[in-house]
């Protein structure tokens, strides 16, 4: 038997939508018993693609699967008064909840906070929502690209004198959720030295906008609108460069003699061997110039080639890989980043994502695989609310679970 995980013994009801659901996986991969509260029909996530075999199929979303590994599933149709019942039961001894509903709209089934907090002192909420619980916005909706517009991250992302760039991904959704994860696990903190549970509000566009490394720095701190700058970064210390075959990132932070004697000796370090280019301030103000005349020493060299020679020169230089690439990764393979996860059901494994930090004493790991729809509602109604046989089969019968 492994060992449990840091977060063995708690009990998290997610409610949530997609926009949220990774708060909940991560609170499940550090071994919370996590249960995914959907809908007799399933969750919506399990309608989007890409889907095993391209064959669209609710428990097959790959989509799905991500957001929702080591979760348990219960569904359960809350908007019958039955369905609300056996939630508040099992709220009663959970530990957090999760939610990504409207403002308002937990409160309008008699499950708001107050609610909540009367039935369970210790619980701990977790609202998750586009610009949060109040404020002028806090009824308006927004996707994932409005939120990273109105966060400044859309703004920054794209090339000067072109039009914003959509971040890849869901960049919103999971910033919001990273953020959550953090305030539950503080609240639960706080909880072991009050005894008392904690309404979380998080404004996905808060969120979003702290997640943005410099904009709010440079803003609140110089009183300047960042721009965009295309690859450069904002340091002005890293910019990608195409080579022959593909793309690596330059960085100028590295060894600058060792490496300014490599491009010279190539015949290609044109004024970048000038005695101010030795200071880093200069290599700052003149960026733009260096980083041109680096891309023209580089276009004619191969990828790979220009990495190895690079890291033998202790150069901090990277390559700018396709995500279906990361696969083959000679790093990521030696860290074991990657994660075999059976399907029984299936009859075969699939590779997950592994763990995005490192533990010692409680290390990730994969407990389950994603729930298939309702997969576990029997057990947990009968093992934690004492429902028996004849009453499951009359609740699955008026299609309340």
């Amino acid at each position: 038997m492994s060992d449990p995980g840091a977060l063995a013994g708690l009990r998290v009801l997610d409610l949530s939508s997609y926009r949220a659901q990774l708060a909940g996986r991560l609170l499940a991969d550090m071994g919370a018993d996590v249960i995914k509260i959907e809908g007799p029909g399933g969750d919506h996530a399990r309608t989007i693609g890409p889907f095993v075999n391209d064959e669209p199929h609710r428990d097959r979303s790959l989509f799905f699967w991500f957001y929702n590994l080591n979760k348990r599933s219960l569904t359960l149709d809350l908007t019958r008064p039955r369905g609300v019942e056996l939630f508040r039961q099992l709220a009663s001894s959970a530990d957090i909840i999760i939610e990504s509903f409207n403002p308002g709209h937990l409160a309008s089934m008699n499950l708001g906070w107050e609610d909540l907090r009367r039935l369970n002192p210790a619980l701990i909420l977790l609202s998750v929502a586009p610009f949060g619980q109040t404020g002028p916005y806090r009824d308006f909706a927004a996707d994932d690209t409005v939120l990273t517009a109105l966060s400044g991250m859309l703004y920054v992302n794209g090339f000067p004198g072109r039009a914003p760039v959509r971040p890849l991904g869901l960049q919103a959704y999971h910033s919001a959720s990273y953020y959550g994860a953090i305030a539950a696990l503080c609240a639960l903190f706080a909880r072991d030295k009050s005894g008392e549970g904690a309404w979380i509000d998080v404004s996905m566009q808060e969120a979003t906008a702290s997640a943005v490394e410099h904009v709010a720095g440079s803003y609140f701190e110089n009183h300047i609108t960042e721009p965009r700058r295309g690859t450069l970064h904002w340091s002005r210390f890293f910019r990608v460069g195409k080579c022959r075959d593909g793309y690596i990132m330059h960085c100028t932070l590295g060894d600058w003699t060792s490496l300014i004697e490599w491009v010279k000796s190539d015949g290609k370090a044109a004024d970048l061997t000038d005695p101010e280019y030795q200071q880093v301030m200069h290599r700052f103000l003149k960026a733009e110039h260096l980083f041109d005349v680096l891309d023209e020493w580089v276009k004619d060299y191969g990828r790979d080639e220009l990495l190895e020679r690079a890291q033998l020169l202790r150069q901090p230089y990277a390559i700018v890989r396709r995500p279906e690439a990361l696969f083959d990764d000679e790093q990521l393979s030696a860290r074991g980043f990657f994660a075999e996860v059976p399907h029984p059901e299936l009859g075969r494994s699939f590779r997950y994502p592994g763990a995005p930090y490192l533990f010692n004493g409680t290390p990730w790991r994969v407990y389950r695989r994603p729930p298939l729809t309702g997969e576990h509602s029997a057990a947990i109604l009968r093992d934690e609310l004492g429902i028996d046989c004849a009453e499951l089969a009359a609740l699955a019968s008026e299609g309340i679970i």
